[in-house]
Parts: structure tokens; C-alpha cells; sequence
């Protein structure tokens, strides 16, 4: 497969958590990952969009980079350091365990060196870190 990119943009609210965890989750099949690959990028996704929008976005845009070996998922931040962050639920939900979370189930997390970009990545049929 060439690399391709797909992108999303969505309001930084948490009733659009499932937007971006069904978009993702639709992305690694077409990447040809497995079962559970698919359910560790829906993870990913939908705890990286919570993390974004902790950091008060105007916009959340999410980038998807689909390539046979791996699929990478770039969201974009807000200016704002986040203690805690709301989940698709309402409910807050500490950084700390959403950091956590990320590193089960991604096999690189980042924030870019400008602090705008967390960057998530998930090679196919790789264990975790």
C-alpha cells in the first residue's frame, strides 16, 4: 500500500469522541490490521481526541497516515496544559491515566517538539511497547 493520508476535523467536543474512534477504527481495517490492532487504534483514537481536547483547540484536526506496516495519527492541540481532560462520557478523567492508556496500547506516543501535534502510532500485528 502507498502511504496515504486522511484527514478529519471535528469540533473539540466530547459527543464527537465516537466520530473519531469509529473513523479510526475504519482506517485500520483499510490498512489491513487485525482484530485486536483495530481495537487498540479505537482506544488510541478516542483517548487522543480526549487529550486534545483537553488542551482547548478551536478545532481538533486529525491527521491519518495509512501505510502497509503501520498507521500514524496526528492530532492537532490547544494551547492549554491539561491536568484532566472529559471523556465521551462527561465524566473527567486524570491525563495521567489517559498517558497510560496510550502507551498499552500505541507502540509510539509523542507531542511534537512545538508541543501542538500528539502523535500516536500503531504498527500492524506489533506488540505494544
Amino acid at each position: 500500500m502507498t502511504s496515504r493520508t486522511v484527514t478529519l476535523n471535528v469540533p473539540p467536543e466530547a459527543q464527537f469522541a465516537r466520530t473519531v474512534r469509529m473513523t479510526a477504527a475504519n482506517l485500520a481495517v483499510c490498512c489491513g490490521m487485525n482484530v485486536d490492532d483495530v481495537e487498540d487504534v479505537r482506544i488510541a483514537a478516542e483517548e487522543g481526541f480526549v487529550y486534545a481536547c483537553a488542551t482547548r483547540p478551536q478545532t481538533c484536526d486529525i491527521a491519518f497516515e495509512l501505510a502497509s506496516d503501520k498507521m500514524d495519527m496526528d492530532f492537532t492541540l490547544g494551547e492549554e496544559d491539561p491536568d484532566e481532560a472529559s471523556d465521551a462520557s462527561g465524566e473527567p478523567q486524570p491525563i495521567d491515566l489517559i498517558e497510560v492508556l496510550l502507551d498499552a496500547v500505541c507502540d509510539d506516543y509523542s507531542l511534537g517538539p512545538d508541543g501542538m501535534t500528539l502523535h500516536l502510532s500503531k504498527k500492524i500485528g506489533a506488540e505494544n511497547a
